[in-house]
């Protein structure tokens, strides 16, 4: 419950300054440092991207050359890190592996407080060359015992190094493209809930690893990153196209929430949707199974039929993923792999102009009352 001073869940309150991106601001979509995610999805790469959040301006190609360079260097995995992936179950959710991982990883290569200028990138640069390498070792160790090599030196992209160590095999061009796309729709998403975590931990002065375990860990729920796993095992279910309308319709009548649907910026429709949504066409029809593209055109159209919700990000990333041949369980961990590049982007601005971030709350509860003794309180008054 909420007092007339409060807003639940934060809605509408500004709590911050950012130059990193719009969303759904001053007539614009959504922007990554004044570029519109329409062109970055278009004409960009993921490595672009990254660059341009991480230091603020588009690369020349010979620094865009450097740079896939620097990361194709950095892939690789300590010993001690590697072990300690072999340690974790193969029962453990591959979100919790990446959250161990990242820690484990501050205690053996840890961030000089404060860290220079001229190093502020390194460890930004290390967590996306090595988050693909951490989940993919884990996965082939505990699927067949391989203790495979994470360099993968003939792939010089993210999306190629994720697709190349899951299936063993560098990826056809169009499906690292379709890939690369989605990282750069996921990359970045202003004050979101992992994004804003990563600044409170920030302004504490903790280091980078602190504040990207805790994004992490927001990152699970299903109300953030988890959506998009919610989603496909939704879309799965259905057979048909009609069979995912007498479906929604029942789920409706039961009042069920239906994951990747509405935002809470956005009003009328999510731009990044209508991109990821071209490519899950796309894909579908390459591998010639329409069936989870028309179950999912059927969803949009009941919920804006019933409910005027639109498509978030989510729900056709979830199709398009599937037939990349990712794992749904792997579905939030790419989203990890694409906003580590925001979540660092905004650790650096929050250093930049830090105050610490201590908001206040409207307390509700009981009116100040007195003590009572052991001997004078009534089973009844006592809480279960």
């Amino acid at each position: 419950m909420s007092s007339p001073g409060s807003a639940a869940g934060l809605a509408g309150v500004v709590a911050g300054r950012t130059v990193l991106s719009t969303v759904g601001q001053q007539g614009c979509g959504l922007t990554y440092r004044g570029y519109a995610i329409e062109d970055l999805a278009e004409f960009a790469t993921f490595e672009e991207v990254a660059w341009l959040l991480l230091r603020g301006s588009l690369p020349t190609q010979s620094a865009l050359d450097q740079y896939h360079q620097r990361l194709q260097g950095l892939r690789s995995l300590p010993d001690p890190l590697r072990n300690v992936l072999e340690q974790i179950p193969p029962t453990a959710h591959p979100m919790d592996v990446l959250r161990t991982g990242c820690s484990m990883l501050g205690c053996l290569e840890p961030e000089e407080c404060p860290p220079e200028l001229s190093k502020q990138f390194d460890i930004p640069d290390r967590l996306l060359a090595t988050f693909p390498s951490m989940l993919m070792y884990w996965h082939w160790f505990h699927r067949d015992g391989r203790r495979i090599d994470t360099t993968c030196t003939e792939t010089p992209t993210l999306a190629g190094q994720i697709l190349h160590l899951l299936q063993g095999h560098p990826a056809e061009a169009d499906h690292v493209r379709a890939l690369d796309v989605s990282l750069i729709l996921y990359a970045e998403h202003e004050f979101n809930a992992s994004t804003f975590t990563a600044r409170v931990v920030t302004s504490t002065l903790a280091d980078i690893y602190s504040a990207t375990t805790a994004a992490i860990g927001t990152l699970r729920g299903p109300l953030h990153g988890g959506a998009n796993e919610a989603a496909f095992e939704l879309i799965s279910q259905f057979a048909s196209a009609d069979d995912a309308e007498r479906g929604i319709m029942n789920l409706l009548a039961q009042k069920a929430k239906i994951m990747g649907f509405g935002h809470r910026v956005y009003r009328t429709e999510d731009p990044r949707s209508t991109i990821i949504q071209q490519w899950a066409r796309r894909l579908a029809q390459q591998v010639g199974d329409q069936r989870l593209y028309s179950v999912s055109e059927r969803i949009e159209a009941v919920m804006r039929r019933e409910k005027k919700l639109f498509p978030n990000l989510d729900f056709y990333s979830a199709s398009a993923f599937h037939h990349l041949g990712i794992p749904t369980l792997y579905f939030t961990p790419l989203f990890v792999f694409s906003r580590t590049a925001g979540w660092s982007a905004h650790v650096l601005e929050q250093r930049a102009d830090n105050r610490l971030i201590r908001p206040t709350a409207d307390y509700v509860g009981e009116a100040p009352r007195p003590y009572l003794p052991m001997e004078h309180r009534k089973e009844s008054q006592a809480s279960p």
